[in-house]
């Protein structure tokens, strides 16, 4: 059997098909789509994105039939494609296919600069290797700058969660939320910890129980031992 290659053609994706279009637009763009890229902005509309999630169910078919399951006489497979294409593009996968939430920001009227620990907010993702889940918890920490805008706190969840709900390894999400959370806020320091068990070893492979913790520091939580020790603490008690 000859392995898959990036450049074999996608079976159904027909120079008309509604992702080669999407496909075509990022490369004139000259985006990357890798997996756990944003490309809301290269669908058109909502119109669209069903034409989409109609020809990931028709894919998602093919893959039922390849598996050799009866789906036309099994009652429990029986729009399983059409679940799973509507699962992917709105639910566990929203955040490739959906625009980011809407950040609420408050003026720092009182100048505030104290450290502020969001969390644990229950995250879920999925492995870009596997496509099984990733289901852990995400604390986040805030030294605020005087002359910055504070966020709204549930405004954090949801961008979490945007941020969460793409195939991905979790090394490079974490990096990616605090891309977008330092780029909102302009703190003087931004701390994160995401810890999270996955699937990818717990369900298959060894069935390792084991799970992953990583953080990322920026600013002051950087530079400042005394800050950094503060945050760590605290998620900890």
């Amino acid at each position: 059997m000859s392995p898959i290659s990036p450049s074999d053609p996608v079976p159904s994706a027909t120079p008309d098909s509604v992702s080669s279009r999407i496909r075509e637009r990022l490369r004139a763009a000259d985006r990357p789509f890798f997996a756990n890229d944003n490309i809301s902005a290269f669908v058109q509309d909502a119109e669209e994105l069903a034409q989409l999630e109609d020809e990931v169910a028709r894919n998602m078919e093919a893959l039922l039939q390849s598996l050799v399951i009866d789906t036309a006489n099994d009652h429990n497979t029986q729009g399983t494609a059409k679940r799973v294409a509507r699962m992917f593009l709105h639910e566990v996968f929203r955040g490739r296919y959906h625009e980011q939430p809407a950040i609420t920001e408050f003026p720092n009227a009182k100048r505030l600069n104290e450290l502020m620990i969001v969390g644990p907010v229950d995250v879920r993702s999925a492995c870009s290797h596997h496509f099984v889940p990733i289901i852990g918890k995400l604390w986040i920490g805030v030294l605020g700058s005087e002359t910055a805008n504070l966020i709204g706190l549930s405004k954090f969840s949801r961008i979490a969660d945007w941020v969460m709900s793409r195939p991905q390894i979790q090394e490079e999400a974490v990096v990616q939320l605090a891309d977008l959370l330092e780029n909102a806020m302009r703190p003087n320091g931004l701390a994160i910890v995401l810890k999270a068990n996955h699937l990818c070893t717990q369900w298959r492979g060894v069935k390792d129980s084991s799970h992953m913790t990583n953080s990322v520091m920026r600013g002051s939580f950087l530079t400042n031992a005394q800050s950094r020790t503060e945050f760590l603490t605290l998620i900890e008690e």
